[in-house]
């Protein structure tokens, strides 16, 4: 199957965009910056719009979501939107008892310990998407030659919030049942890769130009185990939408120590975040992949003068790969002034492509 031919990537909206051209490898036109949490806690507009209102709620809202979504592409003139949501929205969707707790984040209602705990999970059925589809639909109406990128979270990271119940520091118990129930994680992360993969593709056929994968926990774990135990999920997530021809991204933090493998899974693009060079980065993936990054995030509260070197460096790392995205090392922080990332953006956009940075 393909997508329609009045999809975005279809009909020429954003085909050519820079996003898309420099995914795929290509020359974009101006150099194409977008941040992960983009939308949200930084913008006044945000947090305004989501009062009163809690964050699963308001993912599920289509045109609260759409209007999230908006929102930086409007004030910051980055070159793509990205879908606002959360990762555990297919878990609320399919009737698992999920909240998110604020200032502790997805907490479950009954953690998913055993085989049987698993197997008395609900499915995740098409229809519970709709809205889903019907947000995307909204935003791409309004973004015009901007893409969308869609998301889901990668089955590790979503079935370790299953596994703990809640936010956790070392993500023991998802690795523990990987060696003592490996039975019990193998169906579990079957799950969690369906419910993400029919989650992503249910974006990507509403209009979402791409699509990213993030493995928020997967560098709590060492390369054996991530390619014995989570690289196959990973790869069955993206299965239910590699037949569609958008262009896809795999992002994890900490994850240094994984890129090859995590590119292994089927991708088109490896986000890397702020602890490892640019250059170096694409050294280990061969030099054959786009990747997209990684200003630290850190320093977006720097002196000016200080960030500025930084992007300039960042950009000059990235030019070594065969397409460069940039975005940061991680999520914008909450306490950024977002006139800073205008800022950054301006800075991105001015350095043509071909330029040097450090000029």
């Amino acid at each position: 199957m393909t997508l329609s031919a009045s999809h975005p990537l279809m009909d020429g909206r954003t085909a050519g965009s820079p996003l898309i051209t420099a995914y795929r490898g290509g020359a974009p036109s101006r150099r194409p910056v977008w941040f992960m949490r983009q939308a949200g806690r930084s913008l006044p507009e945000y947090r305004k719009a989501r009062e009163g209102i809690g964050m699963l709620e308001s993912c599920l809202k289509p045109e609260l979501a759409a209007e999230i979504t908006l929102q930086p592409v409007r004030r910051h003139d980055v070159d793509a939107g990205i879908f606002f949501s959360d990762i555990v929205i297919p878990l609320r969707l399919a009737g698992v008892d999920v909240d998110i707790v604020p200032g502790v984040g997805p907490v479950l209602g009954s953690p998913v310990r055993s085989a049987g705990d698993v197997r008395k999970l609900p499915r995740l059925e098409d229809s519970a998407l709709d809205p889903i589809r019907e947000a995307v639909a909204l935003t791409v109406a309004e973004l015009g030659s901007t893409p969308l990128i869609g998301f889901a979270g990668a089955p590790f990271t979503l079935a370790a919030y299953m596994v703990e119940g809640r936010p956790s520091r070392d993500h023991l118990g998802p690795r523990t049942m990987m060696h003592a129930d490996p039975e019990a994680w193998q169906e579990l992360a079957a799950w969690a890769a369906d419910a993400s993969g029919a989650f992503l593709r249910a974006q990507l056929e509403a209009g979402a130009s791409a699509g990213q994968l993030f493995d928020s926990w997967a560098g709590s774990l060492g390369l054996a185990d991530y390619e014995r135990h989570v690289a196959s999920a990973s790869a069955r997530a993206l299965d239910h939408v590699r037949d569609l021809g958008a262009p896809l991204v795999h992002f994890g933090t900490g994850t240094s120590e994984l890129l090859a493998a995590m590119r292994s899974v089927g991708v088109d693009v490896v986000g890397v975040d702020y602890r490892l060079p640019l250059d170096e980065a694409n050294r280990r993936l061969g030099g054959t992949t786009p990747l997209q990054g990684n200003i630290d995030p850190a320093l977006l509260n720097a002196p000016w003068q200080v960030l500025e070197e930084h992007v300039r460096e960042v950009l000059a790392a990235g030019a070594s790969a065969p397409g460069h995205v940039v975005n940061l090392g991680h999520g914008v922080p909450p306490e950024t002034d977002p006139a800073v990332l205008t800022r950054v953006v301006g800075l991105i956009h001015s350095i043509a492509p071909g330029e040097s940075p450090l000029a």
